[in-house]
């Protein structure tokens, strides 16, 4: 037997989700999870997770909105195709195109999903093709290293001195890691 269970999310813990609740048991949900003071963008929220381990094929999840179980496009095409992959339906109580209980909001969801991909996949190809036209005119991405050449110098010093790279990003001020970078990429130009 397939059942209609709600899930309700707020952000906050001053926040009620009381009418959410009402509003997706008025819809038919003989269960509600409830989430108080969880971010959407959190995979693992714990009624969430309680919710997903409840769920069974044939049953509909119902939410007032999708944006009550996914921070995110991509999240919620993911989370879709997850529950669809499970034999889980997934209706939407304020957004009547998500409503995969029907042939024509499966066939929405579909092309939701392939523009949704598109779109991720333009977003891709644009920044390779930005980064190889930097680099092309011998720009480097990223943020600069906090290795100023005047503390690659310092380092490479206390460093032939035998303190530690611990010790000397501590002096500097730095990141250990910055340290060991610094100096190796000082090292590989010195043996070129």
């Amino acid at each position: 037997m397939s059942n209609v269970v709600g899930y309700a999310r707020v952000s906050r813990h001053d926040q009620d989700p009381a009418a959410q609740e009402a509003e997706l048991r008025a819809a038919g949900a003989v269960r509600v999870f409830v989430d108080q003071g969880e971010s959407s963008r959190v995979r693992d929220r714990p009624q969430w997770l309680a919710c997903l381990d409840y769920l069974r094929a044939g049953d509909t999840l119902l939410v007032r909105r999708l944006d009550r179980i996914a921070g995110s496009e991509k999240m919620a095409i993911e989370t879709i195709n997850e529950l669809h992959e499970r034999g889980v339906n997934i209706k939407s109580l304020t957004e009547p195109d998500i409503d995969t209980t029907t042939p024509m909001g499966r066939a929405l969801f579909g092309i939701v999903a392939v523009f949704a991909q598109l779109r991720v996949d333009t977003i891709r190809d644009s920044t390779r093709r930005g980064l190889a036209h930097a680099r092309a005119q011998g720009r480097v991405g990223g943020r600069p290293s906090v290795m100023t050449p005047e503390r690659t110098a310092a380092a490479a010093r206390m460093h032939e001195q035998g303190q530690s790279i611990a010790h000397i990003a501590r002096v500097l001020g730095v990141g250990a890691s910055s340290v060991s970078r610094a100096l190796a990429k000082a090292e590989e130009t010195t043996t070129v």
